[in-house]
């Protein structure tokens, strides 16, 4: 399980005095049980992990953007090596192809006739892609399919 393995993680961060990695499991783990309590789940399962790492991560893209474009390339280094760390409690991230060929699926599936039907495309891609895609990415190779 998942959060066994941040904990795990956790106690040999400490163990070896990675403070960097303690920090950001630490609020990795914070999120988890904020998450949970917020939910009012009775156990933690792999998938709340992998929803909160991916909003995490989410969360430091948009940050690093921002401190970038503030010239806080230091906050932004910070940012992208807790990333890293988060990153390894993700399933992998699949490429830009595969996430094209999943998307080919869902709309022989879905059978899109306009853009209005990105809804429906997008829920199924939620479904089948939750975790494993960066979903900026999945809306705009949707977008462009739809336009085409």
């Amino acid at each position: 399980m998942l959060y066994d393995k941040i904990n795990k993680d956790m106690m040999v961060a400490m163990k070896s005095h990675d403070k960097d990695t303690l920090s950001t499991i630490r609020l990795l783990k914070s999120a988890i049980d904020l998450q949970r309590i917020n939910n009012k789940l009775d156990n933690i399962t792999d998938e709340l992990v992998i929803e909160v790492a991916s909003k995490q991560v989410k969360q430091h893209k948009e940050s690093i953007l921002e401190f970038r474009n503030a010239n806080r390339f230091d906050l932004a280094d910070k940012l992208e090596n807790e990333i890293k760390i988060i990153s390894n409690y993700l399933p992998e991230q699949l490429s830009k192809e595969e996430i094209e060929k999943e998307i080919d699926r869902i709309f022989d599936l879905v059978k899109p006739e306009s853009k209005k039907d990105m809804g429906k495309i997008m829920k199924e891609a939620n479904v089948s892609l939750k975790g494993k895609a960066d979903f900026k990415l999945v809306s705009e190779i949707v977008n462009s399919k739809l336009g085409a």
